[in-house]
């Protein structure tokens, strides 16, 4: 998330480093949603100097109110601001509550992909198998469909299929909730995750705070490492220095 206030070019220095050295991928996690600020300069719209309001943001999208130019020039924007942190294009390319997927927002950033971005892919968030009773993994199912076929008419590469949805309540297990995210993944899917610990940047930036603890503790934890094994994954790991 490169328009982020934490982004630390150092860090991105180093995590190029690793990346050089082992299989992972860095992607770009397009951010167009408040609190934060456009790295484009004449953005709009914008509200004070920042983006709009995700709910804003969608009904926008919705209703055609969004300026394609200037999504396009924010998208490559960021991009470039990854290159020059990273020394690299990304590696794949998301949006910071999928909001790439949105109508009106994913043309802007397919085309700026095919154009400046052509070996990475997008990330899709349709899942292998739809189920009614997850109503937000649904919709990202239904905006899934229409980004996959304009993805493919921009010769742009997704991934096959997507997991990881939940409601973030505090009550949340996540340690039994994660089994369920692998069952029928074909390979190349993604597992949307958000592991971390908390800080006052983040809590100022976002709502979503205790649980990414308790998804970093799961991780850590020998029950994944378990889980990992046993459904036939083999987890790759490298330090840095």
């Amino acid at each position: 998330m490169v328009v982020a206030s934490g982004f630390d070019a150092e860090e991105a220095s180093q995590l190029a480093l690793l990346r050089a050295r082992s299989s992972i991928a860095i992607g770009l996690h397009l951010t167009l949603t408040a609190p934060f600020s456009p790295a484009s300069s004449g953005y709009t719209p914008a509200r004070d100097g920042a983006f709009l309001p995700l709910r804003h943001t969608l009904v926008g999208s919705v209703l055609g109110l969004l300026s394609a130019p200037a999504l396009a020039t924010e998208t490559e924007a960021q991009i470039e601001r990854f290159k020059a942190a990273f020394g690299h294009p990304p590696d794949f390319i998301d949006g910071h509550q999928h909001v790439h997927l949105f109508p009106g927002i994913s043309s802007a950033v397919l085309s700026v992909a095919a154009r400046c971005t052509p070996e990475a892919w997008v990330r899709q968030c349709g899942r292998a198998a739809v189920r009614l009773s997850d109503r937000k993994a649904f919709l990202l199912d239904l905006l899934s469909r229409r980004f996959r076929n304009r993805a493919q008419a921009y010769g742009v590469r997704t991934n096959p299929a997507f997991a990881g949805t939940y409601d973030f309540h505090t009550s949340t297990n996540f340690a039994d909730l994660f089994p369920k995210f692998l069952k029928g993944l074909p390979d190349g899917s993604v597992v949307m995750c958000h592991p971390g610990t908390v800080d006052a940047e983040l809590a100022s930036n976002d709502s979503l705070t205790s649980l990414r603890e308790r998804e970093y503790n799961f991780f850590k934890s020998d029950a994944f490492r378990k889980l990992m094994i046993e459904q036939g994954y083999m987890l790759a790991t490298t330090e840095i220095g």
